[in-house]
């Protein structure tokens, strides 16, 4: 029961003490804030300096009371202790991998926009209600400098007495947040002629303004929106930092302009730079928007048309989840092309080189365009050193004099906006003004006479000079199309009505030079005229990165000369001087022709060795040549070298032998007539027509020597030489035999009772009879050299590697006739031969006559098809042979039974021997 009673009670003590508890029986909370500050007397004085009371609502729970604190070793300035230091506006945080999430690091948001989550109020939009627009929390120095640029430039045009004299132009600026909803939205009020002002003037308009163009915005795709929403109205828009080669669609886009160099010029230089080095195979990541998106693609049409393949391409924005960098990281790791082309904005890069570092991707060389191959920021943020040597393109270096004077310079700002001011002097110096309310965030107080230069942050660089100048560059532009529209020279005609449509005419038309010389002009597109430098990263001994310019693009040069690299010492990749190859096949030599690797892209490929007879001699050959009849491939296959022409020669061992038989059988025939001219008398001699003998002897001389005509390279005299002495000598020597025989078979029949076979078959009939046979032949031999002769062909088909010199027989007919006659007469002697075989006689030359024939008909049937099948020279040595072994056939069978007899058995020569009778023997 006590208990209960004291769980309720509730009373107040002397001291005025409320005294009660909660559900939990605690009583209230309430904590002093204690504060240690020693005292000069050596005491410790424990001094209160906030209470904490967690009944109250949570933003004034923590109250600190405005004494002075005192911290570690006497210091009264507050000590840092965090993981990391925070992020400034215009940065996000990335959590390091595997530690707390008070471990960060801070990645710098891309030009003109800012991280979601530091860049605008995140609202708790319940759809039951309308939602509020967009609250920007943070101030970007980038966004802020480009502002400060224009208003330079807007400053000089309104002191100027040469430009719009007595005119001031005035402006707006407009902060959209890197958002696409604001910019719209922004547009939208301006070209309503309902201004919203975001930026609160101390001396407001008297009268409604008239935009007469806008200058933004930053990004390819907010650049986008604004012109898609100006463009019905005809109002300017000039960006200086909007790249995709879309804009330049005047049926999209009519108002839009621009003071930087499209992506289309920027895209190509890139394809050609990758080119120049020999990076055939390359892979490639871009920006997930339409800056990397176009770019990519006119890089990837322009990399097709100069063989360039991409092994791989993927899109990334900034916001995509750790999975997807995860899968380009392994992307990258698996493929084996050394060369990255990135067309990615700051934002999405500053986001990748964290996550590279982390991984130790290094040993890539980096192709790069504009938005970071020149940013300091980049640069700095590259602790692992994975960029060190990247090259890519960049705008060219510019200067605008008293520009960064007047970018440091507090007073323009302070004295045109007083709250534009505070937030920009608060998040330079990380301080505050003197607040009117406590607050939990304990910040150093502002004095508001802090120094400029003597921060090291975004504001102070001016590596982004080249568009600062592209900022002052476009308000100059407005400047001069208002000047002409309002005729000015030392007055203006204040009366004319201006028109946003009056001014976009003036503005395309505009043509001037600046203080500091760069030509101002657009054309029919709205860009201006594309110039890029070449940049490569070089590291020095003190760990700077410094950007050395090496070479310039000017696509307005012829296209051998657009591309002009210095002669500066490159460095590349891992400091190496070396340039790195990045190729998917290897060269083809000379020899060789490319031949695909089916389901890959045309810069893989296989090299094939060029086949027999085909040649290729320069490297990467499509295709191999198939070298002149007349020529050969070499060893090599890169060069045609002229055939060896080959034929039948005396130096030759086949030739050689052939020309040593021939010799020899012509010999052996001279050394049988002179036996039988030394032995005429004798009537083994004299038997069966002595003269036919001798003249038999002769034309087998002839037979034997023909055959050299076969020998020697052909000509013209020597084609029809060979066959048409072949033809006559053998027909002539057919032709004796054939006398001979019939000689013998005469004899015999004129020694039978009233016989006159004698008279009609004597020593002239037997030459009129050998006349009038070789005759036939002489005439058919006539009509074959009259009609189509034999002549020097070459034979490219026989030896592939080589020229086969033989005779075309001209006319296969008259080869043919000539061949078959003579088998006609042998074949007519063989018969009479057989016939006489058997008539009696000690000595019947008939028998020997067909044995004689029996060889020739065997070795001439038997050269039809060796001849038919012998390639080149051995068909010529096959009828060689068929000459020399049918002459020596005739010759051997014939003459040397009667040499022997004449020389080793002289007893038999005698006429009574060879009269003399016996029965005959069977053959």
């Amino acid at each position: 029961m006590v208990l209960q009673h004291i769980r309720k009670i509730h009373f107040t003590t002397k001291e005025g003490d409320e005294v009660y508890f909660n559900e939990n029986g605690d009583p209230a909370a309430k904590y002093e804030i204690i504060n240690w500050q020693p005292r000069e007397n050596g005491i410790m004085e424990f001094v209160t300096v906030g209470l904490y009371d967690p009944s109250l609502v949570p933003e004034k729970q923590l109250n600190l009371q405005n004494k002075s604190l005192i911290w570690a070793r006497n210091s009264k300035q507050v000590p840092v202790s965090v993981c990391s230091e925070k992020c400034p506006p215009g940065t996000r945080k990335v959590l390091q991998k595997g530690r707390p999430v008070c471990c960060y690091d801070c990645i710098r948001c891309a030009e003109g926009e800012i991280s979601n989550i530091t860049g605008w109020k995140d609202r708790k939009d319940s759809y039951m209600n309308k939602p509020l627009p967009l609250q920007c929390t943070s101030l970007n120095f980038r966004d802020l400098q480009f502002a400060q640029a224009m208003l330079f430039a807007i400053e000089e045009i309104n002191n100027s007495t040469d430009l719009l004299p007595g005119i001031s132009v005035g402006y707006k600026i407009y902060d959209i947040c890197g958002s696409d909803a604001r910019s719209i939205g922004a547009t939208l009020a301006l070209a309503n002629g309902n201004e919203i002002v975001s930026v609160p003037s101390k001396a407001p308009c008297t009268r409604p303004a008239h935009v007469q163009a806008i200058i933004g915005a930053t990004s390819s795709s907010k650049s986008i929106a604004v012109s898609t929403v100006t463009g019905p109205f005809f109002i300017p828009v000039i960006s200086y930092f909007a790249t995709c080669a879309c804009l330049s669609d005047k049926t999209k886009y009519p108002s839009f302009l621009r003071t930087i160099p499209s992506d289309y010029y920027q895209s190509r230089a890139l394809a050609h730079l990758v080119k120049h080095f020999g990076w055939t195979w390359v892979g490639a990541i871009r920006s997930n928007d339409d800056y990397g998106n176009k770019g990519m693609a006119t890089f990837t049409e322009t990399a097709q048309q100069l063989g360039i393949c991409l092994e791989y391409s993927v899109p990334f924005f900034r916001t995509d989840p750790s999975a997807k960098i995860q899968r380009i990281i392994d992307i990258i790791k698996a493929s084996t092309s050394k060369v990255i082309v990135t067309f990615l904005a700051r934002a999405d890069f500053h986001v990748l080189i964290h996550e590279f570092s982390y991984h130790n991707l290094s040993g890539y060389q980096w192709v790069g365009s504009e938005t970071w191959i020149f940013d300091s920021q980049t640069a700095e943020m590259d602790i692992h050193h994975i960029l060190d040597g990247s090259i890519g393109l960049s705008i060219p270096k510019a200067h605008v004099t008293g520009l960064r004077e007047f970018i440091l310079n507090e007073k323009p700002l302070n004295s045109s906006n007083n709250e534009l001011f505070i937030e920009f002097w608060e998040t330079l110096f990380n301080c505050k003004f003197t607040q009117s309310t406590p607050s939990s965030d304990i910040q150093r107080e502002c004095t508001g006479h802090e120094d400029v230069t003597g921060v090291q942050n975004s504001f102070i660089d001016m590596s982004l000079m080249p568009l600062f100048n592209n900022v002052y560059k476009g308000v100059y532009a407005v400047a001069h199309a208002l000047h002409n529209i309002l005729s000015c020279n030392k007055t203006c005609n204040k009366s004319v009505q201006l028109d946003p449509f009056m001014v976009l005419q003036h503005i395309r038309k505009i043509h001037f030079t600046t203080k500091e010389g760069d030509e101002v002009y657009f054309n029919e597109n709205g860009d201006p005229a594309a110039k890029y430098e070449i940049i490569n990263w070089q590291p020095r001994e003190n760990g700077i990165m410094e950007f050395v310019t090496v070479g310039l693009y000017d696509p307005s040069l012829v296209p051998e000369k657009q591309l002009n690299l210095q002669n500066k010492s490159l460095i590349w990749a891992r400091n190496s001087k070396q340039v790195p190859v990045s190729v998917c096949s290897e060269k083809c030599p000379p020899g060789t022709r490319k031949v695909l690797q089916k389901g890959r892209p045309v810069c893989c490929y296989d090299c094939i060795r060029c086949a027999e007879g085909e040649i290729s001699n320069i490297t990467d050959s499509v295709t191999c040549v198939r070298c002149l009849p007349e020529f050969w491939s070499n060893e090599r296959r890169d060069a045609c070298i002229k055939k060896e022409a080959v034929f039948l020669s005396y130096e030759e061992i086949m030739g050689a032998l052939l020309t040593a038989a021939s010799v020899f059988g012509a010999h052996m025939t001279i050394g049988v007539i002179l036996i039988f001219f030394k032995y005429r008398k004798t009537p083994i001699v004299r038997a069966n027509n002595s003269e036919l003998s001798f003249l038999l002897l002769f034309s087998l001389i002839l037979c034997f020597l023909c055959s050299l005509t076969f020998i020697g390279e052909p000509s013209d005299w020597s084609c029809m030489l060979r066959h048409v002495a072949f033809g006559i000598t053998f027909v002539l020597c057919i032709s004796c035999l054939l006398g001979k025989t019939m000689v013998v078979l005469m004899a015999f029949r004129a020694t039978r009772p009233g016989s006159n076979v004698q008279k009609w078959f004597g020593q002239t009939q037997q030459r009129l009879c050998v006349t009038a046979f070789t005759l036939i032949q002489i005439n058919i031999c006539i009509i074959w050299l009259t009609t189509s002769p034999p002549f020097p062909f070459k034979n490219f088909k026989e030896i592939k590697d080589k020229i086969t010199l033989e005779c075309a027989l001209g006319s296969a007919v008259g080869f043919w006739a000539v061949l078959g006659y003579i088998g006609l007469l042998a074949i007519l002697c063989f018969i009479f031969a057989f016939l006489a075989r058997k008539l009696p006689d000690n000595f019947n030359e008939a028998k020997f006559i067909t044995f004689s024939m029996l060889i020739f008909c065997a070795v001439w049937i038997t050269f039809v098809p060796a001849y038919v099948s012998s390639p080149g020279k051995f068909s010529v040595a096959v009828e060689i042979f068929a000459i020399l072994a049918s002459s020596f056939g005739l010759l051997i069978c014939i003459f040397i039974p009667k040499c022997y007899i004449i020389l080793m058995k002289p007893e038999k020569n005698t006429k009574k021997y060879m009269m003399g009778k016996k029965a005959p023997n069977s053959l």
